[in-house]
């Protein structure tokens, strides 16, 4: 994008945006609006953004920002319902992620859209419909693999010319481009109305530092580059996500999210379900699955979340199989899944608040758990560290609450 664009649009910004509705279709008038009369750090270049389409886009431009300061490395993030489906940085993809994530048609890709790949990927069930954050400006491989899938939107700091052409033609030419200014910061305190009753609270600006994780618990100390990156994006994506909180690192991205539950332990279990399932999709019992030729991506995914779980004769029956492949596959055995689940190894996972129970690092553990950032505090955290122990964890306390709400 040449400088000219990019000054026009910033001259073009207003002090408020009024939108459609607000959460819900009864809910009007709404708008987003800057209460001290500045012009907003947003521009709409294209379609209709609405209510939970800003909160997705400001809450996602924040993770990757931090997630690009804290790394180096291109971000991207897929948000739905404010809370992150997905997030990564931009390392390059194996054949076999290129396989899962239905990307090995389209050659080697750019940094970004590696990042935006593999957000997407990690669940590509929740991911379906997202709202997309980039770190950096959106280059034409990250415009083609997002043209391909179904998608509400995207806030980046830039396009480049081709970039926009391509995602102009999304939905009719109705899909939300937002240009966020990278230059903008908010105020040091934060407001927000619940029942007519203001709220107000200083922001949070913790940093992922280099010493954040230096407060190492168990008996195994060692922490590998590779592993450290992975706590700090666990970190950050939680700092972002809907308490209560669970994420699962591996390799530069979250491979599963549990959000917004009430117990820790569901957090847990449902971050680690995720996480079993990426895992899942790259044995061979489902790379190999015969589909019949058109069955689309989203299909695809449908059919092989179905297959990979409890109710899998739902597509392997009679009458159904024969929508979805060519011939009819084998049952995927609970014998089989463990056998492939222990395979996986090396897994970070990071809490946004203390673990209270050890049935927390059991969970963990039979998803690959090997590195665990929490913050420490419980009763019992004696328990949980003699736990983490057992299965020569790493374990650092952070001593640092995320809460996001």
């Amino acid at each position: 994008m040449d400088a000219a664009a990019s000054y026009s649009r910033k001259e073009n910004r207003m002090n408020e945006i009024q939108l459609k509705y607000g959460c819900n279709p009864n809910q009007k008038p709404s708008r987003i609006f800057m209460e001290d009369g500045s012009d907003l750090p947003v521009t709409v270049l294209n379609g209709r953004p609405g209510y939970i389409n800003f909160l997705d886009a400001l809450n996602g431009w924040q993770l990757v920002s931090e997630m690009k300061e804290a790394t180096g490395l291109p971000s991207a993030t897929s948000f739905k319902h404010v809370s992150p489906a997905g997030a990564a940085v931009g390392l390059p993809l194996t054949e076999t992620l290129s396989k899962i994530y239905w990307v090995e048609d389209m050659g080697q890709l750019s940094p970004l859209a590696c990042a935006y790949v593999r957000a997407r990927g990690a669940d590509r069930m929740s991911s379906f419909g997202d709202f997309i954050s980039l770190s950096d400006e959106c280059d034409e491989d990250t415009a083609r693999v997002i043209k391909r899938e179904v998608s509400d939107g995207i806030i980046a700091p830039g396009y480049s010319e081709k970039a926009l052409e391509i995602l102009k033609t999304k939905k009719k030419g109705n899909y939300a481009i937002i240009q966020m200014d990278p230059s903008y910061r908010p105020a040091p305190l934060e407001r927000k109305q619940v029942f007519g009753i203001t709220f107000e609270q200083g922001r949070n600006e913790l940093k992922m530092g280099g010493d954040f994780f230096s407060n190492i618990v168990t008996k195994n100390k060692e922490i590998p580059a590779n592993a450290l990156m992975d706590m700090k994006i666990a970190m950050i994506t939680l700092k972002y996500t809907q308490s209560n909180s669970v994420c699962y690192v591996k390799n530069g991205q979250a491979i599963g999210v549990g959000a917004g539950q009430q117990s820790r332990i569901h957090c847990t279990r449902l971050a680690g379900s995720k996480a079993d399932n990426w895992w899942l999709r790259q044995s061979p019992q489902v790379l190999e699955l015969p589909f019949i030729d058109g069955l689309g991506r989203a299909d695809r995914d449908n059919t092989i979340d179905v297959y990979m779980g409890d109710e899998y004769e739902d597509v392997l029956r009679d009458g159904e199989w024969q929508k979805r492949f060519k011939v009819q596959p084998p049952v995927f055995t609970r014998e089989e899944k463990r056998a492939w689940l222990d395979k996986n190894t090396n897994v970070v996972l990071g809490s946004d608040a203390f673990f209270p129970f050890s049935d927390n690092i059991e969970r963990a553990h039979r998803s690959g758990v090997k590195y665990i950032a929490e913050p420490g505090g419980s009763v019992r955290d004696d328990l949980v560290i003699e736990c983490a122990d057992k299965y020569d964890m790493v374990m650092s306390f952070t001593g640092i609450r995320l809460f996001h709400h």
